[in-house]
């Protein structure tokens, strides 16, 4: 009968960490949500055993506090395992693509490039020659003298324009610069929208822009109308930005076209993809069936920027091990006695004291990553307290005891003050440990003679081992300060390098510049200033035709055939090679490599044909958004790549997908 009861005990011993392990696996290869089910069920599982055995309900709880506390550990450094290997793998897809950084950052300065030399510069020569050829079909002194003036005026502009172009001083423009350019051609202008986010105003500017120029082109003597007004129509269809939003309509009633062969090409094109990179929607097109009814450019843009979806469950990152870690400690402390003991606690009274203390003393273990100096101060208070009811005779086991089992609570806290806090403001977790815990040793039922005495032996030994954890936590401290700063460097590297690739980008196309569209618009003031109205206009058609040659070699240029670099940036070169958009929010900053890659897959992801994600940069990481993927099991990749990044997946009700990632410093101070 021995032998057999040995064997069942060593075959409950296997099974018990055969069900470990699986636990242990399911939290490095599955998301959080599969398998904390499967913690859930095996710690519900060996509860059961004892409950069909007909055990008290007391030695039950125990079963199942501690075996809710050892699962729980184990499922964390799961967890924990489980984001160590993505980064490892995100942080050598950095290693091995961030040669392509300079390359990708050229294609960027260049297509920036193009699209402001097609804004500007067409913008004026296409005014220029409307005036002009007007003013020489009708042969009319006075309107040649205006055509004159307009040239003069606008070759200027046009020349401090597309000198600007080389320079990265640009900035948004805002309302005020679209009233002013209303107002400069006289068109029906009505704005009843007071306040935009800049991406949204500068959007607005350039579609009123080019709406203007091409009614200029195509549309003489049709009378415009410039509208900027808010909607509620909760049905527009926001590609990446909110439920806010107004409207810019320019709309013509039709017209005749001036002079034929002024275009680029380029315009509503360029046009669409700035209104979807600012998160709204473009089109434009004619107005009903007849073609003379004129033309109609609507773009709906945000009225307000969204404020992200963000939500970190008890389960993700650091929290994992941390409430790991809580739920660890209130399975010893009470999970034994409950075990232990035919009536646990020595009563009622003392049962409840004894319980609220255990949670006072084993919560703060939550904030260990957060606020580690906060949370070991209130363990401090939690022992006091425990101190105080065990000398009212309230508790069982005395605090000494508790002290003894369960010091490894303050322990860890110290380890984590050393990690996240200086060192001036770390110090006293240590000596704080020592005085609290001597104290609660003193009070023992062993110690003979002066307790104060004992007091102070007790503290003073106890400073030794608190002192060691906490230097170890400084160590750890510096290393990662180390890794950081390395880090930090070989940025800093390759930024310069991306940074001297558009310095010579740039000088390539300042150099294209002043030897066409630059010299043209010079060439064009030049003929204003000796009055010669048919060199203005012929000056500015070759402008025009020198720009649409620039910009049609810039896209017959050399395109990279190598993948984009996996960083935040990269992620505009590969919604190119998709036809989609990409909308920054937020001020752009060097993040870390690990997170730079888990953007640039999640993008990836959720790269289609046509679509348009949003990139905002949050102060405690990065939100990828856009639509659903519709391709079957899509979701539930990316679901998974943001848990193993620590980060979460949410949805919308208009179809949309937000993915958080986190941009964990753990040597941070609080």
């Amino acid at each position: 009968m021995n032998g057999f009861a040995g064997h069942v005990w060593v075959l409950s011993l296997v099974a018990a960490v055969c069900a470990l392990i699986t636990v242990h696996l399911l939290a490095v290869r599955r998301t959080a949500g599969s398998s904390l089910t499967g913690a859930v069920v095996l710690t519900l599982a060996v509860a059961a055993v004892p409950a069909v055995r007909g055990e008290p309900p007391h030695y039950v709880a125990g079963v199942a506090l501690t075996a809710g506390g050892v699962v729980a550990v184990v499922w964390a450094t799961g967890r924990s395992r489980r984001h160590r290997s993505a980064h490892r793998s995100a942080r050598a897809d950095y290693e091995a693509g961030t040669a392509a950084v300079p390359l990708f950052a050229a294609l960027a300065e260049r297509d920036r490039l193009a699209a402001e030399l097609h804004d500007v510069a067409a913008h004026r020569l296409t005014g220029i020659v409307v005036a002009a050829g007007a003013a020489l079909r009708l042969a009319d002194r006075d309107r040649t003298g205006d055509a004159l003036r307009h040239a003069a005026e606008a070759g200027r502009e046009a020349v401090r324009e597309l000198e600007r172009l080389t320079r990265l001083d640009a900035t948004a423009a805002g309302f005020a610069e679209v009233d002013a350019l209303a107002a400069a051609h006289a068109v029906d202008y009505r704005r009843t929208v007071d306040k935009a986010p800049p991406g949204s105003t500068d959007a607005t500017y350039r579609v009123v822009r080019e709406a203007l120029t091409n009614a200029a082109r195509y549309a003489e003597g049709a009378t415009v109308r410039v509208r900027i007004e808010p909607t509620d129509d909760r049905d527009e269809p926001v590609r990446a930005g909110g439920d806010h939003l107004f409207v810019v309509t320019v709309t013509d009633d039709g017209g005749t076209v001036v002079e034929p062969g002024l275009g680029t090409g380029r315009g509503l094109a360029g046009l669409a993809a700035t209104v979807t990179a600012a998160g709204g929607t473009f089109r434009a097109g004619r107005e009903g069936q007849d073609r003379r009814e004129g033309w109609i450019v609507r773009a709906a843009l945000p009225a307000a920027t969204v404020p992200p979806l963000r939500r970190w469950p008890l389960w993700r990152g650091t929290a994992a091990l941390d409430y790991a870690l809580v739920a660890l400690a209130i399975a010893l402390s009470l999970g034994a006695s409950l075990m232990t003991a035919e009536a646990p606690f020595g009563g009622p009274l003392p049962a409840l004291v004894t319980v609220v203390l255990s949670g006072l003393h084993a919560m703060p273990l939550a904030w260990r990553s957060r606020a580690p100096g906060r949370a070991l101060a209130a363990v401090l208070s939690a022992l006091l307290l425990w101190w105080a009811c065990d000398r009212a005779g309230w508790t069982q086991p005395p605090v000494s005891d508790i002290f003894l089992v369960y010091g490894w609570v303050e322990l860890t806290l110290v380890h984590s003050v050393g990690v996240r806090l200086p060192w001036r403001r770390g110090l006293f977790a240590p000596l704080a440990v020592a005085a609290v815990g001597g104290l609660a040793l003193a009070s023992g039922g062993g110690i003979t003679g002066s307790r104060t005495a004992a007091w102070a032996v007790l503290a003073g030994g106890l400073a030794l081992p608190a002192l060691a954890v906490w230097s170890w936590g400084r160590r750890t401290a510096r290393r990662h300060e180390r890794l950081w700063a390395t880090d930090t460097r070989r940025r800093v590297l390759l930024d310069g390098d991306a940074e001297a690739a558009v310095s010579a980008q740039r000088l390539l196309f300042a150099a294209g510049l002043r030897g066409t569209a630059l010299r043209h618009a010079r060439a064009v003031v030049a003929a204003a200033e000796e009055r010669d109205l048919r060199a203005v206009r012929e000056g500015a058609r070759a402008g025009l035709t020198a720009l649409r040659d620039l910009l049609s070699g810039l896209r017959a240029g050399d395109e990279a055939d190598d993948a984009p670099p996996p960083t935040v940036s990269g992620i505009t070169a590969l919604a190119a090679r998709y036809g989609a958009v990409v909308r920054y929010v937020g001020a752009r900053r060097p993040l870390p490599a690990a997170v730079e890659v888990f953007a640039y897959r999640t993008a990836s992801a959720l790269m289609a044909v046509g679509v348009a994600l949003t990139v905002r940069m949050l102060p405690d990481g990065v939100e990828v958004s856009g639509p659903a993927p519709g391709v079957p099991g899509a979701e539930r990749r990316l679901r998974a790549l943001a848990d193993a990044a620590g980060g979460t997946l949410s949805t919308t009700g208009r179809g949309a997908v937000r993915v958080w990632l986190p941009e964990a410093f753990p040597w941070r101070s609080e």
